[in-house]
């Protein structure tokens, strides 16, 4: 049986999810997609970048992931609004609860994407392109946003086919609509392909998707090593992923931070690091894994960014022997400039239950550390995260709990904002 793929893809998710809450909950008058605007972070708090922006605004040349006072300069007029990653899961949960309706095998790819095989489902509710029209339809009319829907045999196809003309769009990309639909785009809107390949790519005269479909696949890998072959692959069309009900099994567990001020001092870095650690720590345990390996990530004031591994002796998912492993890194790795953001991160996952190699100087009751890091999430978990805290962490600026999502992104106190 021939697979059906789609791919569904929210048209500029924040936004659209920040305008349908603001117009149907809050009093809105003034649609946010409709004028030059954009969601973006706390200056204040240095995370002063666009995560979503409006059509209108794209057209002064405003682009995601630029600074804010990028975007100002392009657009002084742009209406920037704080974001509300609690509202965003909220309406993502609602989205993926909408797909499995039509099928059972729904991959969530993103907050904002998934991949839905309809092979087995499809002719339940018509021909491909006229469901993918239902499914579209039934989510503006049921949430207030528009989606595009790519449709194919595969997921790189039908992921290539949502990024078509956008928004509120169903496209198709076949296995024989790829000379035609593909080939001709430009290399660097191919799935997988960054801007350091493009580059690369762009100097040896390889300007089109189809150029690179073209090419000798030996050549290409020569080139770019294992990513050529993935690309060269992907530009023929070629994908045999599976479309996953369940999420694979986490490769790695790290968070990183950008605190408020630059971090000028050891002792300020040990408490950032701290504070990454047991969000770190948590994760890991929640998920009942240990960690073998932890690197630390630095990115200092002129963005330049080194980073510092170091396998353990004992896999763990101990806050503590993190934080250590941690703050030793840190310390062989600095070189003395200020510091604009700071990462934890872990790898060499195994299951939660392994054994712990033993050492004739070890004083360290590890069992009764395992204790006592359950019963501080126990209790987070039943009474907030800021239930406990390390008293290192009162009066100071540093969140005790820092990475992923901050919290001042979780919730919005729309009381006191201006709504248009």
């Amino acid at each position: 049986m021939n697979k059906i793929i789609f791919h569904i893809d929210v048209n500029s998710a924040f936004l659209s999810w920040e305008a349908v809450y603001r117009l149907a909950h809050k009093g809105g008058k003034q649609d946010l997609r409709t004028i030059p605007s954009a969601v973006g972070g706390d200056v204040a708090l240095r995370h002063g970048i666009i995560l979503a922006k409006s059509i209108p605004a794209k057209r002064y040349g405003v682009k995601t992931g630029e600074a804010l006072w990028e975007a100002k300069r392009k657009c002084p007029g742009l209406v920037l609004v704080p974001p509300n990653y609690g509202l965003y899961e909220r309406c993502s949960a609602t989205l993926m609860e909408i797909l499995r309706d039509y099928s059972d095998v729904v991959e969530p790819y993103s907050i904002d994407e998934a991949f839905v095989d309809m092979s087995a489902s499809c002719h339940l509710f018509g021909r491909p392109k006229e469901v993918g029209q239902k499914i579209k339809d039934r989510i503006y009319e049921a949430l207030g946003f528009t989606v595009n829907v790519g449709i194919s045999s595969n997921k790189l196809l039908a992921k290539m086919a949502s990024d078509f003309q956008k928004p509120n769009q169903v496209h198709t990309l076949y296995p024989e609509e790829i000379e035609e639909k593909m080939w001709p785009l430009p290399v660097s809107d191919l799935f997988f392909v960054g801007r350091a390949t493009a580059k690369k790519l762009f100097s040896v005269g390889i300007r089109t998707i189809g150029e690179l479909a073209a090419a000798d696949p030996k050549w290409i890998k020569g080139l770019l090593k294992k990513h050529g072959e993935v690309i060269w692959a992907f530009a023929n069309g070629v994908d045999l992923s599976p479309v996953l009900m369940e999420p694979e099994a986490n490769k790695g567990y790290g968070n990183s931070t950008t605190p408020p001020f630059d971090v000028t001092g050891v002792e300020m870095a040990d408490k950032v690091l701290l504070a990454l650690s047991e969000t770190v720590g948590a994760r890991l345990r929640m998920d009942g894994v240990r960690a073998g390996m932890v690197s630390v990530g630095i990115r200092y004031t002129d963005l330049s960014y080194v980073s510092h591994q170091k396998k353990l002796y004992n896999a763990t998912n101990l806050t503590i022997e993190i934080y250590q492993a941690a703050c030793r890194l840190f310390r062989e790795l600095w070189d003395g400039q200020p510091v604009r953001h700071l990462g934890v991160h872990t790898a060499h996952i195994s299951g939660g239950e392994g054994f712990r190699q033993g050492s004739l100087f070890d004083e360290i009751d590890y069992e009764k550390l395992s204790r006592l890091d359950k019963t501080i999430d126990d209790i987070r978990d039943c009474f907030g995260i800021d239930a406990v805290k390390r008293a290192v962490f009162l009066g100071q600026a540093i969140d005790h709990m820092s990475g992923g999502i901050s919290r001042e992104k979780r919730r919005v106190d729309y009381d006191k904002l201006e709504i248009l």
